[in-house]
This record gives C-alpha cells, sequence and structure tokens, in this order.
C-alpha cells in the first residue's frame, strides 16, 4: 500500500502516526510517497493557500477535529503556530528517507513540537545530514516533482491518499478501507 502525504497536511499528521502500524498489523507493507499539495490547489482550485485558511469556517472545524482524533489516537498535540509551513524541503527530506522513522519525525516536529520544518536544521536533527543534503541534489528535487505529477495523475485533491493497487482512498479516516482493501 502506498500512503501519499504532503508534510505540512494535518489530516497526514494523523495518518502518518498510524499507518506503519496499521499496515505491520494485517501483514501489508508501506510505501512513503511525499508530493505536494500547493500545486494541485493552485492548479485545481485556484488558490495559494490552504482551504482551511482561505475558509475559516471550515479551518475552525479542522482544527477542533485533529484535536479530537489525536485524542482518540493517544497522538501528540500542539497547534503549529505557523500554518501551513513549507513542505519542499521535508517532502525531499522524505524522497530522500522514506522511513517511517523519518516521516513521524517530521510530522511530529511540525504537529506536535511547533518547530519550523522547512528549517534544514531543525530536519537533520530528524533525518540526519545526509538525507537533508541529498535533499538539495537534482535527483531527489525530479523526484518529488514526478510525486506531484503522479499524485495530479492518480486523481488527488488533497492528503492523506493511501492507494492500493489502482484504488484511491482519500482521507486518514480511510486508512482502515485501505488496508482491508490491500489484505483482499
Amino acid at each position: 500500500m502506498q500512503f501519499w502525504f504532503d508534510p505540512a497536511s494535518t489530516y497526514s499528521y494523523v495518518a502518518a502516526m498510524r499507518v506503519e502500524e496499521e499496515c505491520a498489523r494485517a501483514g501489508i507493507t508501506v510505501e512513503f510517497r511525499p508530493f505536494l499539495l500547493g500545486p494541485i490547489f493552485s492548479a485545481q482550485q485556484g488558490i495559494k493557500d490552504s482551504p482551511f485558511n482561505v475558509n475559516p469556517i471550515r479551518g475552525r472545524y479542522m482544527w477542533r477535529d485533529l484535536e479530537r482524533l489525536c485524542a482518540k489516537y493517544g497522538l501528540p498535540w500542539r497547534k503549529p503556530s505557523v500554518f501551513p509551513r513549507n513542505s519542499v524541503l521535508p517532502a525531499r527530506v522524505c524522497c530522500a528517507a522514506p522511513t517511517g522513522e523519518v516521516v513521524r519525525g517530521i510530522f511530529r516536529a511540525n504537529f506536535a513540537e511547533d518547530l519550523d520544518i522547512a528549517d534544514a536544521l531543525v530536519l537533520a536533527k530528524i533525518a540526519g545530514t545526509e538525507p537533508v543534503g541529498r535533499a538539495m541534489s537534482p535527483g531527489v528535487k525530479a523526484q518529488l516533482r514526478a510525486n506531484t505529477d503522479e499524485a495530479v495523475r492518480l486523481g488527488m485533491f488533497g492528503a492523506p491518499n493511501f492507494v492500493v493497487g489502482e484504488e484511491l482512498f482519500f482521507g486518514q479516516d480511510r486508512l482502515d478501507d485501505a488496508v482491508a482493501w490491500a489484505r483482499r
């Protein structure tokens, strides 16, 4: 199963903290696929910000919903002082080091510790200096662009997403459905 996420995505935080454990319990593997929501929001919806900022009513609901979800799953939570944070460098680091430990560390930094995940020093403490250095390479930059293009091709319009074969499951609340589909 593929787990598609943007490191600045609120609901991707909840999914990222759960996906590896749920997949392991089901006996399936997970592949981490970072991509960027900004270009998708701009191209598909004509917005240059998070839909949660563009629509304040939706945003208020989302922040409260995240508090409830984090409490439900026992996840640490601290509303970021900046939202959304720039996710280009952290997404590249996730391309360079696509492990659950790195992905969870970046999400935890953003949504539990309120750290700037666009800061290379913050990322180096999470992933190490080598993946952060590789994140600047043309190959990793191209990989992130290709992932974002592939997300568009697959019909993604937000995050997180789970892909099993040709089936797309959107939203952190579809994790269980995606795992069940993968077990079929």
